[in-house]
């Protein structure tokens, strides 16, 4: 009898100390991962320009510039300017020159209207810290920066254009340091007053009537690369808009100019 209250006793004791050995052991308590403080993002500006006025009631003087930037040339808008006799600024990318050697034959067949400036090699925001404007990578270094700037300068010669002598980056933003390394290559920077089209991305009725509302001293900005987008009807609309009201067109480098962030000091 005492046997088996002895042995019941073992079984008792055992069977705990058993059944605890198949348990898992908690999990070591970890170490909470935070993530990595996101670095805070780039200050951007995008500078105004301004030409010199006329100040002559009824002859407004007014800056008409278009970016280049990929794709095809716009007819719609180059026959106008043309025909039109209209002076105009052109900023235009290595990519495009190299796909619209027609248009660029234009361009050098008169030189009286067109005045032909860098928009950079690849379109690439001249920006010397990494982020993303409007969806576009900026270049995110110094060096960077300037390989946008030189590669478009180069193409631009090579295609027999006059060294040129302003730059407008992709999505006209900058980071203020990477303003003082472009200015000290030896360019002004041209930021503009009146956003004509939106990017190419507004309708032709709209367009037409934020050019046409351009005002004495005012710089346009355009672009004339998009000849399957709406914009482009409004933009060679307006321009008969504004001859016909007696306004003085003019190149950035045909008269006096002004921008924000030291951008042409």
């Amino acid at each position: 009898m005492n046997r088996i209250l002895l042995a019941s006793a073992f079984l008792l004791v055992s069977i705990p100390a058993a059944f605890a050995d198949g348990i898992p052991s908690a999990p070591p308590a970890t170490a909470v991962v935070r993530p990595a403080p996101k670095a805070p993002a780039p200050k951007l500006v995008e500078p105004h320009l301004h030409i010199a006025r006329s100040n002559v009631v009824g002859h407004a003087r007014v800056a008409l510039t278009f970016d280049a930037c990929m794709g095809q040339a716009d007819e719609r808008i180059l026959s106008t300017l043309v025909r039109e006799r209209i002076p105009a600024t052109i900023f235009v990318t290595a990519r495009w020159l190299k796909r619209n050697p027609a248009a660029v034959a234009v361009f050098l067949q008169n030189p009286d209207l067109f005045e032909l400036e860098n928009h950079g090699q690849n379109h690439i925001p001249a920006v010397n810290t990494p982020t993303l404007i409007y969806g576009i990578a900026s270049a995110g270094s110094p060096q960077a920066v300037r390989q946008e700037v030189e590669g478009g300068a180069a193409a631009m010669v090579a295609a027999g254009i006059p060294a040129p002598h302003w730059f407008r980056g992709s999505t006209a933003k900058y980071d203020l340091s990477a303003i003082g390394e472009i200015r000290a290559m030896g360019y002004r920077i041209a930021g503009y007053s009146v956003n004509g089209d939106g990017g190419s991305l507004l309708g032709a009725v709209i367009t037409e009537k934020r050019i046409a509302s351009a005002k004495d001293g005012d710089v346009v900005l355009s672009h004339v690369n998009q000849p399957t987008h709406a914009a482009g009807e409004g933009v060679a609309k307006a321009l008969v808009d504004l001859k016909a009201k007696g306004t003085e067109f003019v190149r950035l480098e045909d008269v006096e100019d002004t921008g924000d962030d030291k951008t042409t000091e």
